[in-house]
């Protein structure tokens, strides 16, 4: 049985330390690995990734062009209708109850699924997507699919304190025709004077 005062390291994952400076005779000894002069030679002398000797690095030399919407992709969790086969028949499926069955981790836009793999019995799933295979499986099975409502997706910098009201919004164009008009009057009698 295992215990606190025998329990071992796996065989394999611990290592021997390289000791170094320990003579000639050691394997590792006069430049300790280090090779003869230069910057990587001495001590903390470390060169950041990326680093090429002061010459243009290959991040810059190369060309960027066009849009990338990489930053606009949303990632949904992908769930498989043989990973719904764990819930008991006649329940309810939906992104909270995989979360807590472990079945789905990580931060998601949304949950889709896919049809892999055949359903033994009828659920009810709540998703934002499912494949037309999915579909077609689980109305198959007895079971019902209930999209969930589109979410739209908000900048993360949006607070509630940067939402500006709808009547805010209608006078602030108001305001500022009213200024305009103020500075050209005031333009046309100073050339008149």
């Amino acid at each position: 049985m295992m215990r606190l005062h025998n329990l071992r390291p796996r065989p394999g994952s611990r290592h021997r330390v390289k000791r170094l400076g320990i003579g000639e005779s050691s394997g590792h000894g006069k430049t300790s690995g280090k090779g003869h002069k230069g910057q990587k030679a001495r001590s903390g002398g470390s060169i950041r990734l990326g680093f090429e000797g002061g010459q243009m690095p290959l991040i810059r030399r190369l060309p960027k062009r066009g849009f990338n919407n990489a930053a606009f992709h949303k990632n949904y969790a992908v769930v498989n209708l043989e990973d719904l086969n764990r819930f008991d028949a006649g329940s309810t499926v939906t992104e909270q109850s995989l979360r807590d069955a472990k079945v789905i981790r990580g931060n998601f836009f949304g949950l889709k699924v896919l049809g892999d793999g055949e359903l033994k019995h009828a659920l009810t799933v709540e998703a934002d997507k499912v494949s037309a295979s999915a579909r077609q499986k689980i109305e198959k099975a007895g079971g019902t699919i209930t999209m969930r409502e589109p979410r739209r997706s908000q900048p993360a910098s949006a607070t509630t304190e940067d939402v500006v009201p709808a009547a805010a919004q209608e006078e602030a164009p108001k305001s500022a025709a009213k200024k305009k008009t103020a500075a050209k009057k005031k333009s046309s009698s100073k050339k008149k004077s």
